[in-house]
């Protein structure tokens, strides 16, 4: 994939675009590329083992039902495909020298960026097991946090609460760009609203204790004023940059795209964008996705 020469972030009126500059790729073979990146890492991390042993194998076998990575745990059940699993490790850095996703996978699938990542086989034994075992999802007791809570005051937090069941059991994707202050500074962002539910505590912003607010983890985030832009692919979207169709939101399961550049004629398949009028931000758009499951 890439690296955006831009990115759309909505305004009230029209949207802007926000040019990125980067220095020239060192190759357009990927192969030459590969080969450089794999010697460059082959020198700043620890090479593979050839051989594993028995005892190693089931070791990574008893553990398998999570991994680990920049300090979180992640449930494999966490990701739908094996290519998610591997995406999650890598990095904005590792796609611009490649500049092709595959390539990154398979510089992580073959161990040059640590030696504990999971085979595809391993990958799918480690999903059976978390399935069937101890760590078995419970998604029809997952706690809905909107339950009970009166929110009829905040559109946002009603539009959400709508949607918090759908989203959780993987029915429907949402994606939600908020703009606002934060700290004095104008600040935006399309937010992975599945992710964000999984990772945070929800019920303190339905109860009111804490305002929902665009972050430098979010799927892409722009501050206005200093003109600082991140990007981050979640479980459940990968962020591109297209020449056309500016910034999208491709969804990893059914592979569908978000269109969320507002000039665009349509959001995309199977996909709506709400404008959502609330005094308590600048601006909020929600872009829903209904998803198709794999049986």
């Amino acid at each position: 994939m890439r690296r955006p020469r831009g990115t759309i972030h909505e305004q009230c009126c029209s949207p802007a675009a926000v040019p990125l500059a980067f220095p020239p790729p060192f190759s357009r073979c990927i192969g030459l590329r590969l080969c450089i990146t794999l010697s460059l890492w082959a020198h700043s991390h620890a090479h593979r083992p050839t051989e594993k042993c028995t005892s190693s194998i089931a070791q990574k076998k008893n553990s398998m039902a999570a991994t680990e990575r920049d300090g979180g745990n992640h449930n494999v059940l966490d990701f739908n495909t094996y290519e998610d699993y591997l995406d999650q490790q890598v990095t904005g850095e590792d796609l611009f020298y490649l500049e092709d996703q595959d390539a990154a996978r398979r510089i992580v699938e073959l161990g040059y960026k640590g030696k504990d990542v999971l085979s595809r086989d391993e990958f799918e034994a480690a999903q059976q097991l978390a399935r069937t075992g101890p760590l078995k999802r419970r998604e029809s007791t997952e706690i809905i946090t909107s339950a009970g809570k009166d929110v009829s005051d905040s559109p946002l937090l009603t539009a959400l609460a709508k949607r918090e069941a759908l989203v959780r059991t993987g029915k429907l994707a949402t994606v939600l760009f908020l703009r606002d202050y934060v700290g004095g500074q104008e600040v935006s962002a399309y937010i992975d609203y599945g992710h964000r539910l999984r990772s945070e505590n929800f019920e303190a912003y339905f109860n009111k204790e804490k305002k929902l607010l665009p972050k430098r983890s979010d799927l892409s985030y722009y501050n206005w004023k200093t003109h600082t832009l991140f990007y981050n692919n979640s479980p459940t979207f990968q962020v591109l940059a297209d020449s056309s169709l500016g910034l999208v939101m491709k969804h990893k399961r059914d592979r569908k795209a978000i269109h969320v550049d507002p000039s665009s004629p349509s959001p995309g398949e199977n996909c709506s964008r709400t404008v959502v009028p609330c005094k308590d931000y600048l601006q909020v758009v929600i872009y829903d996705h209904v998803t198709r499951r794999k049986n």
